[in-house]
């Protein structure tokens, strides 16, 4: 597989001027050509999402459906997923496919309540702003045709919250250096738990047994796997905090035990752990 990394570098045109006044100083008034009002980002709740405006707050532009303009790809590693795991961080690309010469972007992650789901982590041409929720924006650098695509990452909630929307709103401006005539695209993009992909879940997840054995440290884990999936280990808190996430390789067909050996800095308490064989998913509480 061949990575392709692309560099982008942005100026600023200065135009300066000088005049003499009657006391033979100079007067020196700077002019900026091309300034584009968020050409670092737009200002957080511009995503479309429920209560928020979109980038037409800003620029006299049209809102268009972004179903097709707005390419946005959740990856672990980089293998897209349709579902997310609790607790596992994940890598967004959003791609604009009809690549303008002058664009931005604004996007949010929320639960059906409404509540940012998970956290965000800014990547290399990427900046993320909120408090409360989180939002991934473009950056001064970001701007152009020249970014192939977006990247961030997406670490998702510690429990299970069911669907996650992603609202993406982009910017396909015209670049006149001013902020009419610019086109805003609006999308959502759904990922569900897997947690609640399919109730037979619930047949598999009554053969699954964990017990921690103090001497090495270690979570020990049984279970019956009626196919082989790629196995994920994560340790939450009672606070639904993630406090660790393994990756264990792919099970196999019929009884399997699997063993963790937890960090040395986890502390004593009761924990619940997730443990995932592809999309199939049990859970049992163990004392640490």
């Amino acid at each position: 597989m061949k990575k392709i990394i692309v560099l982008v570098s942005s100026g600023v045109l200065l135009v300066v001027g000088m005049s003499i006044n009657s006391d033979n100083a100079f007067k020196i008034e700077k002019f900026k050509a091309g300034t584009h009002k968020h050409a670092a980002g737009a200002p957080d709740g511009e995503t479309g999402a429920p209560g928020e405006t979109n980038c037409t707050s800003c620029h006299s532009g049209t809102v268009q459906s972004g179903a097709t303009e707005n390419s946005l790809i959740v990856a672990q590693g980089i293998t897209p997923v349709s579902a997310y795991v609790p607790g596992v961080t994940y890598n967004v690309a959003l791609q604009m496919t009809s690549s303008p010469a002058k664009k931005g972007f604004q996007v949010t992650a929320l639960t059906a309540a409404n509540n940012m789901a998970g956290t965000f982590s800014a990547g290399a041409n990427t900046a993320v702003t909120g408090t409360t929720r989180k939002y991934a924006n473009h950056k001064s650098t970001s701007n152009t045709s020249a970014t192939v695509a977006w990247l961030w990452t997406w670490t998702a909630p510690a429990t299970d919250v069911g669907p996650v929307t992603f609202y993406v709103a982009t910017n396909k401006a015209n670049d006149n250096s001013a902020n009419s005539g610019d086109v805003i695209y609006l999308s959502t993009h759904v990922y569900n738990s897997t947690l609640g992909i399919d109730d037979q879940e619930n047949e598999l997840a009554t053969n699954f047994t964990a017990g921690y054995s103090a001497d090495n440290k270690t979570v020990v884990m049984n279970f019956n796997s009626m196919s082989v999936g790629d196995m994920y280990f994560n340790l939450v808190d009672l606070n639904g905090k993630s406090v660790f996430v393994s990756n264990l390789g792919s099970s196999q067909i019929g009884q399997n035990k699997q063993s963790v050996v937890l960090p040395s800095e986890i502390k004593s308490g009761i924990y619940v752990v997730n443990f995932f064989v592809g999309n199939k998913a049990m859970t049992a509480k163990v004392m640490i």
